[in-house]
């Protein structure tokens, strides 16, 4: 059933979430992340000196206790045919279990209407799914009777794919996936892992490591997120340099659809046997069908894992020197820029210095600022993740030290670089904290090509102020971004924007049209709609500007095809109905 782990609706952890103290000091509490248990006192008067507001501190808004739900709509035909093939317990209509799978993790659509105001539409029932045969089984049923299944991994979705469409009127069934979470086989000299789609990454990985392997498969939502979701949404993760993407990682799935299992016999690296239907899964986001199995590509844990982090003169200079590492054919696991904002949110985390701590770091201030002649407003800083055998990383690092001297970037330590690749674990709890306190921050990610990505970010922070000032926002929008992965043509950029709700009415809606503004800033300017967030129901509006007329009939012939009475009613990306 549920895991009691993990915060209801929240990000997180119950044992971890940020408090303010009475010193106005802010602490993230519990022993997860390096920086866990101590006093953050720059944290409040940056965000205030950020957004140009003065934050509500003394009078927090108030979490709704609890939530009252509509009756469920039951299908008693299908619950009594249900009843005749599972045990009691792996259906539920209660309201604390149906609450949390009908919404994923998008702040302004889910989050806030949870805490704060009203979730439109829940799921009426939670079945909570143990293999394939299962899911067969219970895929047929709803076939029969006309229910709509909605398949639920690890709830970690941030594009509105997990709300209930406002139009279904069928019962709908939430398949939370979290019992299939074994791993099924471990072919150690084909270096192949089949697992059941429900695993979550963090578990996955535990396992494989105490047998000597790795995916390297790292999403920031690794915690809680599963190997089902990853495919669903076409995910990347932190390492995708040296691993690949979710793409590269899966060799072959089962999905279970109401006209049939889709898998393949064939088990071998690579094959040209005609037009795979495999690769379209990737992506599908719950439209076409449960997706219960994987087969998963391994890679020996690497020898040497190594920390390090660059401080560029600005975002430009870090861009740049992305771009000349791309070129090149060695690569670190993972290296993610930040622009200035973003570097500066992060010191404000840090804890308050004194005494010989206190006289190291202002040393090393002054050697940046009056030595090296950096700037504390403009430079950027890459944290970097280095690991492979003994002789891959000697290149690794070669590859680099060539282009730091070049780009005339110095580097930063490998304590920050280490710092600043966990911190995107625990900064994800900062949101539900401000949260309290009439400010919202959203996340929105895009690809584009390199000559594309300096206007975007610029007319993207343009954008921002003027439509903050449009919808009536007080003080100014918080907009930073960062270069997660790169490519030989291109880069991902990860915005993330915050804005004071204090005083404004119906400062969700307005949130969310500024929002949809900045999104097509991103499309005008040679963004990609995203880069591993998926498009959901949130990003559906810009579907006509992605595919050809002959594409979306290609694929709805193909959900014709798979699922003709719409059993998997998600109504995500091309087939939202909103």
């Amino acid at each position: 059933m549920p895991n009691n782990q993990r915060e209801p609706h929240r990000w997180g952890f119950r044992d971890t979430r940020f408090i303010l103290n009475q010193d106005s000091s802010v602490t993230l509490t519990g022993n997860r992340y390096s920086i866990c248990g101590y006093a953050m006192p720059y944290f409040i008067p940056f965000v205030e000196s950020l957004l140009q507001v003065r934050l509500p501190t003394g009078q927090p808004a108030g979490e709704r206790q609890e939530v009252e739900l509509p009756e469920p709509n039951r299908n008693e035909a299908f619950c009594a045919a249900l009843a005749l093939k599972f045990p009691a317990e792996q259906i539920s209509f209660a309201d604390a279990e149906r609450l949390p799978h009908s919404h994923g993790q998008t702040t302004v659509d889910e989050i806030y209407q949870v805490l704060y105001g009203e979730l439109p539409k829940p799921v009426d029932a939670v079945f909570y799914c143990a293999d394939t045969e299962q899911a067969q089984t219970l895929v047929q049923l709803a076939a029969e009777h006309d229910v709509c299944l909605l398949p639920y991994g690890g709830g970690t979705s941030v594009s509105n794919a997990l709300r209930v469409p406002a139009d279904e009127r069928r019962m709908v069934v939430a398949v939370d996936t979290g019992r299939m979470n074994r791993i099924i086989g471990l072919e150690r000299d084909n270096m192949r892992v089949i697992v059941q789609a429900g695993i979550c990454g963090a578990d996955l990985e535990h396992q494989l490591r105490e047998q000597g392997y790795t995916l390297g498969h790292e999403p920031d939502s690794i915690e809680f997120s599963t190997v089902g979701g990853w495919i669903a949404t076409n995910a990347s993760g932190m390492k995708k340099n040296r691993y690949g993407n979710i793409e590269d990682v899966v060799e072959s799935m089962t999905v279970v659809t109401p006209s049939g299992t889709l898998q393949e016999s064939m088990r071998a690296p690579r094959v040209s046997a005609g037009s795979r239907l495999h690769p379209v899964l990737f992506g599908s986001e719950g439209n076409f069908g449960l997706i219960t199995e994987a087969v998963l590509k391994l890679r020996p844990l690497p020898e040497v894992t190594e920390y390090q982090s660059i401080l560029f003169r600005d975002f430009a200079a870090g861009i740049a020197f992305l771009q000349a590492l791309s070129k090149g054919t060695v690569w670190p696991a993972s290296i993610r820029l930040v622009d200035n904002p973003q570097f500066r949110f992060a010191q404000s985390l840090k804890p308050a210095l004194t005494g010989w701590a206190d006289y190291k770091h202002r040393l090393q201030r002054w050697l940046l600022t009056s030595v090296k002649k950096f700037d504390l407003e403009t430079l950027a800083a890459a944290t970097i993740v280095i690991e492979g055998s003994a002789d891959e990383v000697i290149a690794q690092r070669r590859a680099l030290d060539r282009l730091v001297k070049r780009y005339g970037a110095i580097y930063g330590g490998a304590e920050n670089g280490r710092r600043g690749y966990q911190l995107t674990y625990a900064i994800a709890y900062i949101r539900d904290f401000l949260m309290r306190y009439a400010v919202i921050g959203e996340t929105y990610e895009t690809s584009a090509s390199w000559d594309c990505i300096e206007t975007i970010c610029d007319e993207v922070k343009q954008a921002a102020e003027l439509e903050h000032a449009r919808y009536g926002f007080p003080g100014k929008p918080y907009v930073s971004a960062r270069i997660t992965q790169i490519y030989p043509t291109g880069a991902c950029i990860y915005f993330t924007h915050g804005a004071s709700i204090l005083g404004v009415d119906n400062a969700d809606q307005k949130f969310h049209a500024v929002e949809q503004a900045m999104r097509a800033v991103i499309l005008a300017h040679g963004g990609s709609i995203s880069h591993h967030h998926g498009i959901g129901k949130l990003r559906a509006a810009f579907i006509a500007q992605l595919y050809s007329e002959a594409t979306q009939k290609a694929l709805i012939a193909l959900k014709r095809e798979l699922d003709p009475g719409n059993v998997f009613g998600a109504s995500n990306n091309l087939f939202d109905r909103g």
